[in-house]
């Protein structure tokens, strides 16, 4: 496939840009402080100019938390290709896809899932900026509504494939039902960004894998 040329390029890379610098500024100084006159001086913008990619604040913040899922899915599986998500398996938003689920869970769902929680303490703002707007999204007319919808029923999906591959293995229980086992980690690991929020003293990866080894993991 040809690439895009001219200005269509150009507006591809500024919006690339504008993605990868905010969410390095989220990360850092959180939902509640990135602002967008901060995230447009960044990229050498108007806070017009910003939304003219975006269309709204909200949607802007939705695109970071897309990005968001594409990078923490690059690590984990390793792919490789662009930050928009082509070669890498994932979306790059405009379709209404939350990305994660085109490249599917890497292989070590377990291993995966605590590195993720590792990275996350560390990112303290995007953990927010997820919480926050997660929670703000469940009116049905919300603008994330739809990402936080089709993202759940994906991360479910595909976490019930890999238990199941953990199970043909060896690794987990056989008799245990795959897809409810999806929804109470995913449920779980929510509530743990939730909770260390409040006390980051709490062990994120370290209480998820004290649940794997409930499960006989």
């Amino acid at each position: 496939m040809a690439r895009p040329r001219g200005s269509y390029a150009k507006g591809i890379a500024k919006r690339e840009e504008i993605l990868d610098t905010a969410l390095e500024i989220v990360a850092r100084v959180g939902y509640s402080r990135a602002t967008v006159r901060e995230l447009a001086q960044a990229v050498g913008l108007s806070q017009t100019g910003l939304l003219h990619y975006f269309g709204s604040k909200e949607q802007l913040f939705v695109e970071i938390l897309r990005r968001r899922d594409l990078v923490d899915l690059r690590a984990a599986t390793g792919a490789s290709g662009r930050a928009d998500g082509s070669g890498a398996g994932g979306g790059n938003g405009e379709d209404g896809g939350s990305g994660p689920e085109d490249a599917g869970f890497p292989p070590d769902l377990v291993g995966a899932l605590a590195a993720l929680q590792r990275h996350n303490a560390e990112v303290s703002g995007l953990v927010q900026l997820f919480s926050r707007l997660s929670a703000e999204a469940v009116e049905p007319d919300h603008p994330a509504h739809a990402y936080f919808r089709d993202r759940y029923r994906d991360v479910r999906a595909g976490g019930a494939e890999a238990i199941r591959a953990s199970q043909a293995a060896g690794e987990l229980p056989a008799g245990i039902d795959a897809d409810r086992l999806a929804v109470l980690v995913f449920a779980l690991i929510d509530g743990l960004q939730m909770q260390w929020q409040y006390d980051p003293e709490i062990d994120m990866a370290e209480q998820l894998s004290y649940f794997w080894r409930l499960l006989g993991r």
